[in-house]
């Protein structure tokens, strides 16, 4: 496992004092567990096999995501596959992220949020400037203003990716739903702390992950929440499980990704 750690807050593992609160969550199999500030940046590999779970601690967290294949990292996520595929607007629990060759980067065993926007991108620096004002760090240190688009791109860089390989991000922990209008807006009511969403790898999975605020968030401050990142060994998705089952699109996705590591 590699991984880079900007501006995340490693903390000890008490193995003891995490709750099992899922059938797939076995304390014993911890592999890490650190605290990702709001507005921070982190990515690292995943193996195949291991589970990501994402805690929104406080009930503000946004997390812009996005997903490829470390072995080949032109192969990445792709939004329009993985809704199509699934006739979903939304992602939650029994639902995949598909790549643009037709394999499941990751899988969704376990949700509490219940939605996940997969359309609305991430946060740049123009719409963050004029929401928020400037905060640079040489003035606010840690607690500058940090865009989403901007958080990305430089964990990007760190695997000898750029701008042209920025793909359609999750923002996970956030709902955008539409008015009577068509226009999406963010519902903020969705969200509250200790919700999480766990992301098992079914590939070799590099995650890229900004904590700044949703592009449609409404809140006059610039204050996006901690989220918590817990890995841990789970394997693979069964013959039974929802993922796999919630569909047969889904059904051939996971062969496609099976007969990878043939």
């Amino acid at each position: 496992m590699t991984m880079s750690t900007s501006f995340a807050t490693l903390t000890p593992l008490a193995r003891a004092a995490v709750p099992d609160t899922s059938t797939r969550f076995s304390p014993e199999r911890i592999l890490w567990q650190e605290t990702l500030p709001g507005g921070a940046h982190w990515s690292g590999l995943l193996r195949r096999g291991n589970t990501l779970r994402l805690t929104d601690l406080e009930g503000r967290a946004n997390v812009s995501a996005l997903f490829y294949n470390q072995e080949e990292k032109s192969e990445r996520y792709n939004m329009p596959d993985t809704l199509k595929a699934q006739h979903t607007a939304f992602l939650t629990r029994g639902c995949v992220l598909y790549s643009d060759m037709g394999r499941i980067l990751c899988s969704i065993p376990e949700d509490t949020c219940g939605w996940h926007d997969p359309l609305c991108g991430a946060l740049d620096a123009p719409t963050m400037e004029s929401k928020y004002g400037v905060a640079r760090y040489q003035e606010h240190r840690n607690a500058m203003h940090r865009a989403g688009t901007d958080g990305l791109l430089i964990e990007l860089q760190k695997w000898g990716l750029g701008r042209r390989d920025m793909v359609a991000n999750v923002n996970f922990f956030s709902r955008a739903v539409s008015d009577a209008q068509g226009l999406l807006r963010l519902d903020s009511g969705h969200r509250s702390a200790g919700q999480y969403v766990d992301l098992r790898c079914e590939m070799n999975v590099l995650v890229v992950l900004s904590a700044a605020p949703h592009p449609l968030d409404q809140s006059p401050q610039y204050a996006p929440g901690p989220v918590e990142m817990t890995v841990w060994r789970s394997g693979t998705a069964g013959a039974d499980d929802p993922c796999r089952l919630r569909c047969p699109e889904n059904e051939r996705g996971f062969i496609n990704t099976d007969r990878f590591f043939l």
